[in-house]
């Protein structure tokens, strides 16, 4: 190596070096708006990692809604002054949208020649716009959540911690309701006691009541000594019965007299037993609607729902999707010995963008399951289970005739809205729930035109 490229070399990593200390956003572009540096606040902020942006049109990676009819980048190179900007969107990786500030400038190289320009941009968690309140992270236990009715649940939860009252915990399968019980046990003057779980729906009838209530010896054949029951190993503690709504009507007549006398007597046994113990629970059903319907005591649907906690299904609190991927990698790290850092760009847009019928638990497995496969630091479509609806990449990811197919699904969508509109490109943007900007970005990068006289 010459010494003139030794010194061009070290020039390069110093300014890289330089660009990834610095805590805002920084990408510079040549002259035809292809990025040439991007810097690690850029990769953090985007969610795009440096060599996926390199060589692309800064449009394609920020997608913000000011590229096409007011690019700032764009003007400032041509009327050769800073330009900033405020609040700007731009979509993430992971398919959400975030407001950032911008400030853009021309690039000119040591002879004062046009060479590209430079931008700079904010985290968005550091602007303070105005008349909008960002939402904080809000943390509780390990359950973690940017989503407002999440937060404010997790709020509420240390109040109804100090009662005594009984809990109803409602929400779909796998919105995390024992996660809940965990907080609300583990903030209660119970905490020193156990916490004693009972999956409802998974014994017959004639299980559970010896499982909830125990036995004495002899109450029936192969009962040979006398076992307690989890109302009795949760004395002094708290009893979760997940799945109550599963309970048989013969079994739920036994439960109201636990919750209104707090006493039980245990199969084959004519001792009464009093207990101190808080009770919680759990169904994925609409008491309500089983109450209605004659499957549910009303009586005990009104002592058990004292206090009600409703938790949203993942598909309406999509913020959050990102948290909680992060945790779970975090976990399956530690568990599994790798070092696995992202999603891949395809990958956090369809988390995005599936509806996750299964929420949390669903996610869970989907991530556990693709450490089983993933033998980089990238986790793609590949690795995640095949029953997840998800088109595997394309590019450096192989695939190329996936990317075809995905390009004439959008091509088609779209052409089909234009003519629909009569080409018109605000009302196609309107029927495909896109902004205007979007509908003409997709239009040039598809070269899709519209037929002589229209449009």
């Amino acid at each position: 190596m010459r010494k003139s490229e030794k010194r061009n070399f070290y020039v390069q990593s110093a300014f890289k070096v330089v660009l990834d200390c610095i805590g805002d956003g920084v990408f510079t572009v040549d002259r035809n708006f292809r990025i040439t540096s991007f810097n690690a606040a850029a990769e953090e902020i985007t969610g795009v990692p440096a060599e996926e942006a390199l060589g692309k049109p800064c449009y394609d990676v920020f997608k913000a809604d000011i590229c096409e009819a007011d690019c700032a980048l764009k003007n400032s190179i041509e009327n050769n002054q800073s330009l900033m900007k405020y609040p700007v969107s731009i979509i993430r990786a992971d398919g959400t949208k975030i407001s950032i500030a911008i400030t853009a400038s021309a690039l000119k190289d040591h002879e004062g020649a046009l060479i590209g320009g430079v931008e700079t941009f904010r985290d968005p968690l550091l602007i303070e716009e105005p008349n909008r309140e960002i939402p904080e992270i809000q943390s509780l236990e390990n359950i973690l959540s940017r989503n407002r009715r999440m937060r404010q649940i997790l709020s509420m939860i240390p109040r109804i911690a100090r009662s005594d009252g009984t809990v109803l915990i409602q929400g779909e399968s796998g919105t995390g309701k024992e996660m809940i019980a965990h907080a609300l046990h583990n903030l209660s003057k119970h905490k020193d006691g156990p916490l004693v779980i009972v999956n409802c729906g998974a014994l017959p009838d004639s299980l559970l009541e010896s499982e909830l209530f125990g036995y004495v010896a002899g109450a029936f054949t192969d009962a040979k000594k006398d076992k307690p029951g989890r109302f009795a190993q949760a004395d002094g503690g708290t009893i979760f019965l997940d799945e109550i709504g599963d309970v048989s009507p013969a079994l739920q007549t036994r439960l109201l007299r636990i919750l209104q006398e707090k006493s039980f007597e245990p199969l084959g046994s004519t001792r009464t037993i009093r207990t101190n113990v808080r009770v919680l629970a759990a169904t994925n059903k609409d008491l309500c609607e089983e109450v209605e319907a004659g499957r549910f005591r009303r009586d005990l649907y009104y002592r058990v729902n004292v206090v009600q906690i409703a938790l949203p299904p993942l598909r309406e609190r999509r913020e959050d999707i990102p948290l909680i991927v992060e945790s779970i990698i975090q976990k399956q790290n530690l568990i599994t010995g790798k070092s696995i850092k992202r999603l891949s760009p395809r990958v956090a847009q369809a988390f995005q963008e599936y509806d996750w019928p299964g929420n949390v638990r669903e996610l869970e497995n989907a991530i556990e399951h693709a450490f089983i496969l993933c033998e980089d630091d990238m986790i793609l479509c590949e690795h995640l289970p095949p029953s997840l609806p998800f088109q595997k990449e394309s590019g450096e990811e192989k695939d190329t005739g996936v990317l075809k197919t995905l390009r004439q699904i959008e091509m088609d969508a779209l052409v089909g809205a234009l003519e629909r509109s009569n080409w018109n490109k605000s009302a196609a943007a309107r029927e495909l729930g896109l902004d205007n900007s979007t509908v003409w970005r997709k239009c040039r990068r598809l070269g899709i035109r519209p037929p002589s006289g229209k449009g």
